[in-house]
């Protein structure tokens, strides 16, 4: 019988740092923070991360390495693991999507794909 893949949620909310930010040096500061969800029947340990972060130039810039905030956290079945992060972008506006590479007690890993999120100043969007 094959072992199944344990299914991730994974939960994104941002934040405009405007206490760090400023615009007059095209400098924008965000936070976001990420609940990644373990609804599988097994342990999964979070290796890597990938991120695509596109600015409102199309500008792009990759980021990848191993866990997030130096951990990585092996996520139990029907439990959370949260953690923020940030960026800084030369716009108000941008956007991110990007992957974690896990990998289940048995050895075998998997990817989970992170939908694109938006990063943006408050009021820009409507």
């Amino acid at each position: 019988m094959a072992q199944r893949t344990p299914d991730i949620k994974v939960e994104v909310k941002t934040d405009y740092i405007e206490a760090q930010s400023t615009p007059a040096e095209d400098k924008y500061v965000f936070s976001y923070t990420i609940t990644i969800i373990n609804l599988g029947e097994q342990d999964a340990t979070l290796k890597s991360r990938y991120w695509l972060i596109t600015d409102g130039n199309g500008e792009n810039s990759e980021v990848q390495g191993a866990g997030v905030v130096g951990e990585t956290p092996r996520i139990k079945p029907n439990t959370a693991f949260q953690y923020t992060s940030g960026t800084v972008l030369a716009t108000p506006f941008g956007v991110m999507k990007g992957n974690y590479t896990m990998q289940c007690n048995n050895g075998d890993k998997f990817i989970v794909q992170i939908p694109e999120f938006c990063l943006s100043t408050p009021g820009l969007l409507h």
